[in-house]
């Protein structure tokens, strides 16, 4: 397969991903009142490492000296991607409106530029600029109704903390991305997963221990196996290897897709409306993320090392 077609391929997945990841946000908000925080994080990666662990064994055995070389990096991954992002997210959405918390996601591909920058001396493509452009100003749109005004009335709270907060740790998972270890991918997953349910256990314990605990009825059940199976086991492998593709900045890039497949969510299953501003804010997301492949398309033909090149040699 050619470099061009990986990255076209790594976009569509990309895709993919985010679908996955906005149903993890509906679900997230729509359990706030039966599972903890701490508690739907902890059991969504304990979950999904317990479904990975018998067919990651073997490898594991293989390469266990390349883990513990790597165990920093590892760790590091564990922390931000796993156990950091999830949880602040969870917490986010029992507070915040859906209007500020897909406002603040949306941050995401201008900050990876700005980590990327500064950790690693990576310049953007002006292309890649242009879709950040293009693609922010999309949700913004989304998100303030096509009315500008409504920026001017934004007020942002403590939920809105909880997921700025979740921002910053994913940005930074992203641009750590680049520096994986060379292991094998369902390795790397496993170990991280591994991470997060080792550090989330005393939290999701402590939420035990002052009486939150999960509301156990089909509805939590369905909750769980979604978010374990779709946006960890499913959407992880996605995500890290097209990161690995496309570099950190665009795979950043990609969650500005979410408000799209969020409302169509809403209006396919809560009965919500689609109006005018939704198409314009999705006609501009779009246009955002044709820059991005356009860009890696420009770089592999003139020859010049993507992001995730730059760094990782």
């Amino acid at each position: 397969m050619s470099n061009n077609s990986n990255q076209l391929r790594a976009f569509a997945m990309l895709g993919l991903v985010m679908l996955c990841w906005a149903g993890n946000s509906i679900i997230g908000r729509a359990v706030r009142f039966d599972i903890p925080p701490s508690s739907l994080a902890f059991g969504r990666w304990l979950l999904a490492l317990i479904v990975l662990l018998p067919f990651a064994w073997s490898s594991l055995r293989r390469e266990r000296s390349l883990i513990r070389q790597n165990w920093k990096m590892i760790v590091l991954l564990g922390l931000f991607g796993i156990a950091a992002f999830n949880t602040l997210l969870y917490t986010g959405l029992r507070y915040t409106t859906a209007t500020n918390a897909l406002l603040l996601q949306s941050a995401v591909p201008a900050l990876v530029l700005i980590l990327d920058r500064l950790l690693f001396r990576t310049r953007a493509h002006p292309l890649q600029l242009a879709g950040v452009f293009f693609s922010v100003l999309g949700v913004t749109i989304i998100v303030f109704d096509g009315d500008p005004a409504a920026a001017l009335r934004l007020h942002l709270g403590t939920g809105d903390l909880w997921i700025l907060a979740s921002v910053l740790v994913w940005s930074l998972y992203t641009v750590l991305l680049r520096k994986k270890p060379v292991i094998a991918p369902i390795n790397l997953v496993v170990c991280t997963f591994a991470v997060g349910v080792i550090v989330l256990a005393p939290f999701a314990a402590w939420e035990w221990s002052q009486g939150q605990v999960v509301q156990w009825k089909l509805s939590t059940v369905g909750a769980y196996l979604y978010v374990a199976l779709f946006s960890s086991v499913l959407a992880y492998f996605i995500y890290n290897w097209a990161a690995g593709v496309v570099g950190p900045a665009r795979a950043g890039q990609a969650i500005t897709l979410l408000p799209i497949f969020g409302a169509f969510l809403s209006a396919l299953l809560l009965g919500e409306k689609l109006y005018s501003y939704h198409f314009a804010g999705m006609a501009s997301i779009l246009a955002g993320i044709a820059f991005g492949a356009l860009s890696a398309r420009q770089s592999a033909a003139a020859n010049v090392p993507l992001a995730q090149d730059k760094a990782g040699r």
